[in-house]
């Protein structure tokens, strides 16, 4: 499971030194990113190193898939049990795959309004001018040597916000 850092930087130049400092201790730059303000990262952040989505889109979509394959599941076994329905297996395959469309593209639809959960959770640091610097690894000792850098580059390290129910 990979785990999360979020650093605080009060500049571009800053940042982006932090960002290299991670990438060159281990981390894939596809686990490392820059967040900020639209206007500084439009001007400012290369693409290569922006937040890979700004909503909450893709995972919002996979939840619905998700939620939506299991209630077609159920809505089918239910119509295969109930005699008055008559449903045959592939009813019930039929109502999987049309509950996971329909759930896919409706969750899809209400993430892509909301913002990432990097964006949510440190709004106040995005809003007051900082950017972020973002980095998720597996590794707890590679992320550890990459943190240390990190916050050697002239960063400070923010508090983690903790989602699910696990956590």
């Amino acid at each position: 499971m990979k785990t999360r850092r979020v650093f605080s930087a009060p500049d571009i130049g800053t940042a982006e030194n932090a960002l290299n400092a991670a990438i060159r201790m281990g981390i894939r730059p596809d686990h490392a990113a820059l967040v900020g303000e639209s206007e500084i990262e439009m001007l400012q952040v290369p693409d290569a190193q922006k937040e890979a989505s700004p909503t909450d889109f893709m995972p919002a979509a996979l939840r619905g898939i998700v939620g939506g394959s299991v209630i077609g599941l159920i809505g089918g076994i239910v119509g295969m049990v109930v005699p008055a329905v008559g449903m045959h297996w592939l009813g019930v395959v039929l109502t999987t795959l049309v509950g996971a469309t329909v759930g896919g593209w409706s969750a899809a639809l209400a993430g892509s309004s909301v913002p990432s959960e990097v964006r949510r959770d440190y709004e106040q640091e995005i809003a007051a001018g900082q950017l972020l610097v973002v980095i998720d690894e597996e590794d707890e000792a590679l992320l550890e040597r990459a943190s240390d850098a990190v916050a050697a580059a002239g960063t400070r390290r923010l508090r983690v916000v903790r989602h699910g129910l696990l956590q």
